[in-house]
């Protein structure tokens, strides 16, 4: 339980009085997230919220055993009960923080989920201040860069989900599962078990029932060592992030197209991408496979990217927008 405690403390996401808003669905990983923010921040500074979504026969008693959580550690609950709305597909989406597109252009049901929670904490989080504090861990970190590996080519499928995106923090990202289980049982703190989270319907589960078993069975420091792997990327990566700022800072305000394609390949993709995120004022979907195409445009043309977005070329400069009769596209707290 300390070792749980001391490495969230050292990793300063969580601070002695600052207010901070947990997501608290009921599990291990919640639970145990929620009672260090106590421990840390006092649970005078601390709330949590729960979003009774009402998709499961156990959502009540999951709610219930969240309100008897907060009353015993004093701290201030809200609970959202959103309701689904028609045509919401029940394909399920991929893992937390992946930021890939549902699968289903129905409507996916996990992302709509999400998508209230992470509302819905906005605007608590605006009227308390403070950071939200969701309980991704060590594990889901794994589990989401081995699926962005299958289904997200580029460099982003390497960089996994970020300690600090904006206001959202995931201050267990440095603690497994199974950590988080044993602090619950050494504090005597019960958690809820997702019955879904056993079925194979769903890609995350797969990756954890079978691709990460046979990832140990090749070597048992597996997972170990694509944490390893992520901590010298993202090192490299902020390298490599000065290099696009350079770039992009001589091409100019907004950059001249011909600055752009004057760049190395590479850089060129690299340099796209980071105008179409601030566009997006945050993470846009990835535009590197139609560099040739934006960078192709001649003056006045414009071209649709996916996302939303749109780039145009107006007086021999680069920009990036929303497509007509779009809102620009907002980007989403749990994908980093």
């Amino acid at each position: 339980m300390a070792d749980v405690l001391e490495r969230v403390r050292a990793g300063g996401l969580l601070l002695p009085g600052r207010p901070v808003l947990v997501l608290l669905s009921g599990g291990r990983d919640s639970v145990c997230l929620l009672d260090v923010a106590v421990e840390i921040a006092g649970a005078e500074r601390v709330a949590a919220l729960h979003c009774n979504y009402g998709l499961r026969d156990a959502a009540a008693e999951d709610e219930a055993h969240c309100a008897a959580l907060c009353g015993r550690l004093g701290v201030e609950l809200h609970v959202r009960r959103p309701r689904r709305p028609d045509g919401t597909g029940t394909e399920p989406a991929s893992p937390a923080g992946t930021g890939t597109q549902p699968a289903s252009p129905a409507g996916n049901l996990q992302a709509w989920a999400r998508d209230e929670r992470y509302a819905a904490a906005a605007a608590i989080a605006a009227d308390r201040g403070g950071d939200i504090a969701a309980g991704h861990t060590a594990s889901d970190q794994v589990e989401t860069v081995l699926y962005r590996l299958a289904a997200s080519p580029g460099r982003r499928a390497l960089l996994g989900m970020s300690a600090r995106e904006g206001g959202l923090v995931r201050p267990l990202l440095a603690v497994t599962r199974d950590e988080t289980a044993a602090h619950c049982a050494a504090r005597g703190l019960a958690w809820r078990e997702d019955p879904s989270n056993a079925t194979r319907e769903f890609a995350r589960n797969r990756v954890r029932a079978e691709l990460l078993p046979a990832l140990r069975s090749l070597h048992p420091a597996a997972e170990a060592n694509v944490l390893r792997t992520l901590e010298l990327l993202r090192d490299e990566a902020a390298v490599l992030d000065a290099v696009v700022d350079s770039a992009l800072e001589q091409a100019g305000e907004p950059p001249a197209l011909e600055a752009l394609q004057a760049l190395p390949p590479a850089l060129r993709r690299l340099a796209l991408q980071r105008l179409a995120d601030r566009s997006a004022g945050g993470q846009a979907p990835a535009v590197g496979h139609r560099t040739a195409e934006v960078l192709a445009l001649r003056e006045g043309g414009a071209l649709d990217v996916g996302g939303g977005l749109r780039a145009e070329v107006r007086g021999g400069a680069l920009r990036f927008g929303a497509s007509h009769g779009r809102a620009a596209p907002h980007p989403d707290p749990a994908r980093p």
